[in-house]
């Protein structure tokens, strides 16, 4: 049975750790769920953590009902565990998951870069390009945060210019556990810089519409995380289910 990770210091409040509901748009419900889910994906909320709803209700000025149904939308995507008597606390991460996550990401995006290599416009390399300046400035300003939003900018990009309108939503759904994982491994020293390099050699692959070579950049570039990823599954076995 889960029980709470006991955190070397006091925890922070779910005021500090929640962003406020006004930052999100769409319904109350929606609202609530859109932070609790922040949260948790960036590690706010540690894997193994529980989540307490009264200091939740409070922080977020909602009753319990909106976060009761967040509580229940993320319990279906994975994201937290409710357990009866014991509470619910955010969901350790599944190597299994993760792999599969993965594997699927790639697929997706080995089809999707080899149709983009083809049929890339000037217009579309240009707002390539602008990205990745912008991700250079952030990895010599040292803004992580910053860093890994333009990296899901630069890949929603590259999506949607295949041309189908779902394609970045599929694919988000199936990366979502190894979107969360990846959080440890963009602090290791030299990851980001690496990454950043990885992202320019798609950009050079594309600027040469050369599918091939746009391939093989983007598999590295895959690759490359659960080669991170994997060790810390046997270094960090606190964050990561046993079964």
């Amino acid at each position: 049975m889960l029980q709470p990770a006991p955190p070397a210091e006091q925890e922070p409040s779910a005021t500090l750790r929640l962003k406020p509901l006004t930052e999100f748009s769409g319904s109350l419900g929606q609202r609530v769920y859109q932070t609790l889910r922040q949260a948790i994906l960036s590690l706010t909320y540690r894997p193994g953590e529980i989540l307490r709803k009264p200091e939740i209700c409070d922080a977020l000025g909602v009753s319990r009902s909106p976060v009761a149904d967040a509580v229940a939308r993320l319990q279906a995507e994975g994201l937290v565990d409710v357990v009866p008597q014991a509470g619910t606390f955010v969901a350790r991460f599944s190597m299994q998951e993760i792999r599969e996550g993965a594997f699927l990401r790639e697929a997706i995006e080995l089809a999707a870069i080899e149709r983009v290599a083809e049929r890339i416009t000037d217009e579309q390399l240009t707002l390539l390009r602008r990205n990745l300046t912008v991700q250079a400035a952030l990895v010599a300003d040292g803004d992580t945060p910053g860093f890994y939003a333009m990296d899901a900018a630069m890949h929603e990009l590259l999506l949607n210019f295949t041309g189908f309108p779902k394609l970045a939503q599929v694919s988000e759904t199936a990366w979502l556990h190894v979107n969360r994982a990846r959080q440890l491994v963009l602090p290791v020293p030299g990851r980001i810089p690496a990454t950043l390099a990885e992202h320019q050699a798609i950009l050079a692959a594309l600027e040469a519409r050369d599918p091939a070579q746009a391939r093989l950049a983007v598999r590295s570039h895959l690759r490359q995380l659960i080669s991170y990823l994997e060790p810390l599954e046997r270094d960090r076995p606190d964050l990561f289910d046993p079964t």
